[in-house]
């Protein structure tokens, strides 16, 4: 690696995909923690401090880190600066989480930058009291491999919290604090301030700091946070906002208004309330990035044109329509439901939701009930997640126990819930324009998202519509 000494002998060098998988899941998963920055900082070092090479957006908050990030990094590609992208947890496969120039590491660039920093995993290993995280790991892989494009700026999404996060060895120039609530509490605290105060920890001196619409609370908090560490504060309703936005095919039309110029209706692909605040926070990101010069209006909007946020109501099939999005918590799902009834006129709207058992799923499920006619409950193939029996007992007692079925299998929960979508009279709707929403977890919809493109390919093969 051009920015670290050479490497130290160690194990042996992975040489597929799977072997590189395989090797950072025998690693402390995402979900063991212990506080503390030491591993990272060791680690990084020994890399040679790769993620000083280059400029750093920093992105934390409960919701929407993941749009965000993406929204940044378009439209910093659209100002012809290369950039790399970390992001977390992955869809479908492990090597989205680090992206250059917009798009993921292939299989062959992920193992070469695996097996650069693997000599280095050992020696920290036997330097500290505990081995490197599988987090740790792949945020250092991430960071070595930015250097080595060379990027010109780093899109950094933390992985939990913001203080104690595996990604806050970064010295950002510019932090984003998206909207906060209640999530990971068992990690974060019990509080929205407890889990703001954790969040702050991203906040750094001589920065500027972009701070999403929140409670006056948090606002008071984060804000107290960034002049005591000297970073300049931009926010959401003072400094910039959404204007306006009509909901449309295929997405929606927005008026902006950045930190410096307004844009007027831009075309954003994607769907919600919620992705719009998403857009309008990423542009203040990117303004304040820059500096004082003005964003060219045909550059924006021909970078929102190319948004896209897979699994984040993601239509990913037709007849009937299955959308896929990634909610996992009570927020979460408030958004997502916001979004369907504002885009969509789906009747009836059959869900198929599996979810972790660490997570709130009976306010994510109190959420839902409103806005789905019936609900499978299912279960997706990590350890962690909570089994469909014991969330469809919790299910019927916020649904009711005819609305609720339990379908342990994923791929047989989505075709008896599609089979329930066609079906539309038996719900009241002759015309049966019903529709699928798969939700509940990153995990969840990143498995039905690899079944049904697969499903969609053979459709296409077989010249069926």
């Amino acid at each position: 690696m051009s920015h670290t000494p050479d490497a130290p002998e160690g194990p042996r060098l992975a040489q597929t995909f799977d072997e590189v998988t395989d090797a950072l899941l025998s690693r402390w998963p995402e979900t063991r923690l212990e506080p503390s920055l030491d591993r990272i900082q060791a680690f990084t070092d020994l890399l040679g401090d790769p993620q000083r090479a280059y400029q750093v957006i920093h992105l934390t908050g409960t919701n929407g880190k993941t749009s965000t990030a993406r929204m940044v990094d378009a439209l910093l590609r659209a100002l012809d600066l290369r950039t790399g992208r970390f992001t977390s947890p992955h869809v479908e496969k492990m090597s989205e989480r680090i992206s250059i120039d917009g798009e993921p590491l292939s299989d062959e660039a992920f193992v070469d930058a695996f097996n650069d920093i693997a000599p280095y995993t050992h020696l920290v290993d036997q330097m500290q009291e505990h081995p490197l995280s599988f987090f740790e790991t792949v945020v250092g892989m991430a960071y070595a491999a930015f250097a080595d494009a060379p990027v010109d700026v780093a899109v950094v999404e933390v992985g939990m919290g913001g203080s104690w996060d595996a990604t806050n060895v970064v010295e950002a120039q510019v932090s984003v604090i998206g909207p906060i609530s209640v999530d990971h509490s068992q990690y974060l605290g019990d509080t929205v301030l407890d889990i703001a105060a954790e969040k702050a920890g991203i906040i750094k001196p001589g920065g500027r700091t972009v701070i999403a619409q929140q409670s006056p609370e948090v606002t008071e908090l984060l804000v107290a946070r960034a002049a005591e560490v000297g970073s300049q504060v931009v926010r959401e309703g003072e400094d910039f906002g959404v204007i306006s936005r009509v909901p449309g095919i295929g997405g929606q039309l927005v008026s902006l208004q950045g930190l410096r110029s307004r844009f007027d209706d831009l075309f954003l692909p994607l769907h919600g309330a919620h992705q719009a605040q998403n857009a309008v926070v990423a542009l203040a990101a990117v303004e304040a990035l820059i500096g004082d010069e003005p964003l060219d209006e045909e550059i924006v909007r021909a970078a929102f044109a190319e948004f896209t946020s897979p699994g984040r109501l993601e239509v990913i099939r037709r007849s009937p329509t299955i959308v896929l999005d990634a909610a996992h918590n009570p927020h979460g799902a408030a958004a997502t439901a916001a979004a369907i009834e504002d885009s969509f006129s789906f009747s009836p709207l059959i869900g198929v939701i599996g979810v972790m058992g660490d997570k709130d799923f009976e306010g994510l499920l109190v959420e839902f009930e409103p806005h789905m006619e019936h609900l499978i409950v299912t279960q997706n193939s990590t350890p962690r997640s909570m089994s469909a029996a014991s969330l469809g007992e919790v299910a019927k007692g916020v649904f009711g126990e005819e609305r609720v079925t339990v379908v342990p299998d994923l791929a047989d929960a989505i075709d008896r819930a599609a089979a329930l979508a066609e079906a539309g009279e038996a719900f009241g709707n002759p015309l049966g324009s019903g529709a699928v929403l798969v939700t509940g977890s990153v995990v969840t919809v990143g498995e039905a998202r690899v079944m049904l493109r697969r499903i969609g390919r053979d459709r296409t093969m077989k010249g069926e519509k």
